[in-house]
């Protein structure tokens, strides 16, 4: 597997990511104090984000294990894919066929670090250090070219990413611009934080902005997340509270709090 290179004196480790207080809240350990105070604050004012944090990456898990076995997707995309943890979209997807290829997206340098050491033994996959919204620049890159055959169907992840695109950036029409470049019966597996309480949105959007030097977008309401799939066939069970979606048993831990939620789903390309 090929990177970029990169440089860790380039990273300004006292402005948040949110990558890594996405890691702190899994409880991994690529993080740094930025970010673990930023968490920390956060969770003052919405008590439910770790749980909400957990319950986001089962969903993910699930979504690419159904994919594999149920539809037989055997590449994919995670666009704004975070720093490596257990059960990664590779190791989820490969436990299901070895031949599975995953393409890695963050534009956080240290993300490019750490999944460089993580899979530099596995030539199916590959970490490009890109902006999601570069839609062109991502399917052009020779790590994408080298893994992905776009001739066949492609699972395009934006899991937990897209309340970090401000509106003028139109989260919509960057699903529209990747849909259009896959072939039918591809897939796209989106959900985004939403609240219907004004003063949540308000609150995490103005505090998130702040704190990560403006790299946010905004929590949104689930309209807003359901016409970004307009005219997509949309599996069942429809869009949810991500931990809704093909629990893996009755028995599987379910979002308790509706401060704020991860919603969305799986949506299926012609």
């Amino acid at each position: 597997m090929q990177t970029t290179s990169w440089r860790p004196d380039a990273v300004d480790t006292t402005v948040p990511s949110v990558a890594r207080m996405y890691d702190y809240y899994l409880g991994g350990s690529d993080h740094y104090a930025a970010d673990r105070i930023a968490s920390e604050e956060l969770l003052k004012q919405v008590p439910s984000t770790r749980v909400l944090a957990v319950n986001n990456r089962r969903f993910l898990q699930r979504a690419v294990r159904v994919l594999a076995r149920d539809y037989g997707i055997r590449q994919f995309i995670d666009h704004g894919s975070g720093l490596p943890t257990r059960d990664n979209v590779h190791q989820v997807a490969q436990a299901v066929d070895p031949a599975s290829r995953v393409v890695y997206i963050d534009n956080d340098p240290i993300v490019l670090a750490h999944g460089r050491a993580l899979l530099e033994e596995d030539d199916r996959t590959a970490v490009v250090q890109a902006d999601l919204r570069d839609t062109d620049g991502i399917l052009r890159h020779e790590e994408t070219r080298r893994l992905i055959d776009f001739d066949r169907p492609v699972a395009a992840l934006f899991v937990s990413v897209l309340h970090c695109i401000p509106d003028e950036s139109d989260p919509a029409a960057l699903l529209r611009r990747v849909a259009g470049s896959l072939a039918p019966g591809s897939f796209l597996v989106v959900c985004q934080l939403v609240s219907d309480r004004p003063e949540i949105r308000g609150y995490v959007t103005d505090f998130m902005a702040e704190a990560t030097g403006g790299a946010w977008g905004r929590v949104r309401e689930e309209h807003e997340v359901r016409a970004y799939l307009d005219g997509f066939e949309i599996l069942a069970p429809g869009l949810v509270e991500v931990s809704k979606w093909r629990p893996d048993s009755d028995l599987a831990p379910v979002q308790q709090t509706d401060e704020w939620l991860e919603w969305g789903g799986v949506a299926r390309i012609g």
